[in-house]
Formats: structure tokens, C-alpha cells, sequence
């Protein structure tokens, strides 16, 4: 039994993104923009997913743009306000992504008692936001001090948006990742957030490293789900539980329950 099934309570389970709002300090947090109004709207996409059935839950900071490499403490503050406010309303495993800083998202984990971490924690990559060298060296010790030795990490190993300057087949570089770092889970991308990922790619990933959980992180529809799943062993959804399937808007209840309905009749055949 993966250990996914032990937390979720279920296989092949479902991951939903709740992405928070601009927080202060970022470019789209304008003036007179209330943390109220931030929790408020958290709050509602949190009942919503909830009320729709999903497994667990992702807080991220999605409207961070353009996401910072070394976060400015203020996000990583802000995050943890958010999720202390709603604490008492979850009622799923949770998990936290502070994007695009691995230390951020761990001492956030730590302050937040989050299960669970998705994050770029290993690798070389260059996009837009210029070269993001990750050093999973110094990030495990800092785990291992704040004592999270029950944190479960998910790895991305092909980041969403930028390119990787390792140029090795992606199942090796899943491999030798798995040796060095142990991650509990490998998250297999597309080129950006919504964009279906090819199923030959998580498949070459999880039959060379069977022993390994691997989701798929992005591009998961209710037409596309049964297939990513019958290769992946859990999924990551955002982007097609906002009203219209548009990245932008709040969560739409009807959209999840739909998409959760299709998955448990997937399960059912398992």
C-alpha cells in the first residue's frame, strides 16, 4: 500500500490547489486590498473543494506574481495567517506550496502543521524568472532541525514554465533524485499550469521507479482524468475547479463534485 492511501484515506487521490489571493507585498496586492477579504475568499474556495469531495489540499500562493526564488518574509507570514484562520475548517490532509522558495515552504509547514509539502527542491532550471538553482542539501537539514520527519515532500522534477538545464531522460533524473533525497513524491508537469501533461512522460517516470509515488501536477480535466490516473498514482487539480475552468476565478462547487464523481467511479473499477 503507497503511503498516499494510508493519508488520503483512498487511491489514487485527489489534490486540490487552493490558490490564495495576492497577498501584501505582492505586485497585485493593491493599495486598500484587505487580508479580510483575502481569508474570506480562502474560506469560500476551502468549502467549496470540501463540499465537492476532494482528498486533500494545497494552500498556495498562486497570485504571488512573479514568484520570488528567496521570498520576503511577509508571504510566508501572510500564508500562515490565512491557513491559522481557517485551521478550524479543514477537514482534509493539508499541505502548503510557498512557490518557487523550498525554505519558505518548509518553515511555513512547520508553523502550520501541514502533512504535506509540494515545491521545486532539487535541480537547475531558467525561465523568466532568470537561473533557479535548488540546493536539497541544505533544505533536508533544515528539515530535519525543525523536526518535520513526518512532513511528506512532493518534488517537482519538471517545473511548470521553465526549463531544465539537466538534460537526461526525466525517468533518470527521477532515479538518482530518489537516491539522494528520498522524496515521498515526484510531480510530473507540463509546460505551464493547465496544460495536460503527456502520459508517456508519467508513465516512463513510474515504470522506472515503481516504488515511488507520482502525481500528475498539472492539466487534469474531467475528460482527461481517468486516463492520467490509470498511470499516476494521485493528481494535483486547479485550474478546472474554477467557475468556467478560467485560472483566475473562485472555485466552482458543481465543477468539483462532477470531477470527483467521474474519479470515484474510476476508483470503483480499480
Amino acid at each position: 500500500m503507497l503511503w498516499t492511501e494510508k493519508m488520503f484515506g483512498v487511491k489514487k487521490p485527489i489534490i486540490a490547489m487552493l490558490h490564495l489571493d495576492a497577498l501584501p507585498g505582492d505586485p497585485l496586492f493593491r493599495h486598500g486590498d484587505d487580508m479580510d477579504v483575502v481569508v474570506e475568499h480562502a474560506r469560500a474556495d476551502l468549502h467549496a473543494l470540501q463540499d465537492g469531495g476532494v482528498d486533500g489540499i494545497i494552500f498556495s500562493n498562486e497570485f504571488s506574481l512573479p514568484y520570488q526564488r528567496k521570498m520576503d518574509m511577509v508571504t510566508p507570514a501572510a500564508m500562515a495567517y490565512v491557513i491559522g484562520c481557517l485551521r478550524s475548517e479543514i477537514k482534509v490532509p493539508y499541505g502548503v506550496d510557498a512557490i518557487s522558495d523550498g525554505q519558505a515552504c518548509l518553515e511555513l509547514a512547520a508553523a502550520v502543521k501541514a502533512q504535506f509539502v509540494r515545491g521545486t527542491f532539487c535541480g537547475v532550471y531558467v525561465g523568466d524568472g532568470g537561473l533557479y538553482n535548488n540546493d536539497f542539501s541544505r533544505l533536508l537539514r533544515r528539515k530535519a532541525a525543525l523536526h518535520l520527519d513526518h512532513l511528506k515532500m512532493f518534488y517537482f522534477i519538471n517545473p511548470e514554465s521553465d526549463r531544465n538545464l539537466d538534460t537526461r531522460p526525466l525517468a533518470d533524473i527521477a532515479k538518482s533524485t530518489i537516491a539522494k533525497a528520498a522524496p515521498d513524491g515526484l510531480c510530473i508537469s507540463a509546460n505551464a499550469a493547465g496544460q495536460d501533461v503527456d502520459d508517456a512522460l508519467i508513465a516512463s517516470v513510474k515504470e522506472a521507479n515503481p516504488e515511488i509515488v507520482v502525481l500528475c501536477n498539472t492539466g487534469c480535466r474531467v475528460n482527461t482524468i481517468e486516463r492520467k490516473l490509470a498511470t499516476a498514482d494521485a493528481a494535483v487539480v486547479g485550474t478546472t475547479f474554477k467557475v468556467g475552468g478560467i485560472f483566475e476565478n473562485r472555485v466552482d462547487v458543481n465543477r468539483v463534485k462532477e470531477f470527483m464523481e467521474v474519479v470515484r467511479q474510476y476508483r470503483s473499477s480499480l
